[in-house]
């Protein structure tokens, strides 16, 4: 571990799979308006994205579109009403957090689900150890893919943003981490946006969240 001060996650598809939970959002939307549910193979790619790709793939609005606000909003408010009722660690992820904590390596959340949600869900989620920061996307001016959010996470945790590793699940992660000056870890485990991992500029790709801990030799 002498190679990397800190570890920083990214939250959706990457350290939690939150897609059954955000799918089920979209869904009751769609039931309230009389049509079919979708396959969570269908959304799962776009959870990354939150509310902005959920409904583009589940009723084609875009934020431009008049009753686009309306619809996020019933969105929002579903899944903030069954926020963990399906979401659950990825394999692996308690078993690299408890070794990160043995050997004393800090590590934190960087996520641009906004707080309001993303609290509650870590709260839900129980987690033992608690990360050392948790940065929202709403906790900086700018989310991801600016590096505004790393950095500031690298701040919480005291150590230097070249001496951390970043792990998402989407390209914009791999450019807010290269833009930090961090090490970009793609999850090619996650959900992808539809995008290959091979596309994203990342350093390195993990197939699951073991093999990071065979890439960080702990």
């Amino acid at each position: 571990m002498n190679r990397y001060a800190a570890v920083l996650f990214d939250l959706d598809g990457t350290f939690a799979d939150t897609a059954p939970d955000l799918a089920a959002a979209l869904n009751r939307m769609r039931s309230a308006r009389a049509l079919p549910e979708m396959d969570l193979a269908q959304l799962r790619p776009m959870a990354s994205h939150g509310a902005r790709g959920l409904l583009q793939c589940g009723f084609g609005l875009t934020p431009d579109d008049g009753d686009y606000a309306a619809m996020r909003d019933e969105f929002i408010a579903n899944y903030a009403a069954a926020i963990c009722v399906r979401t659950r660690l990825y394999d692996g992820i308690q078993e690299l957090i408890d070794t990160l904590q043995q050997r004393a390596v800090p590590w934190g959340i960087v996520t641009n689900k906004v707080g309001a949600l993303t609290m509650p869900l870590l709260q839900a989620l129980e987690l033992r150890p608690a990360p050392g920061c948790v940065v929202c996307g709403d906790t900086t001016p700018r989310p991801k893919p600016a590096p505004d959010p790393l950095l500031h996470a690298a701040d919480l945790l005291g150590v230097p943003a070249a001496g951390c590793v970043y792990l998402g699940d989407d390209g914009r992660d791999m450019q807010a981490a290269r833009a930090a000056g961090m090490t970009a870890a793609a999850a090619a485990y996650g959900y992808g946006g539809g995008v290959a991992p091979q596309e994203w500029g990342a350093d390195f790709i993990v197939a699951e969240p073991r093999a990071l801990r065979a890439r960080l030799g702990v």
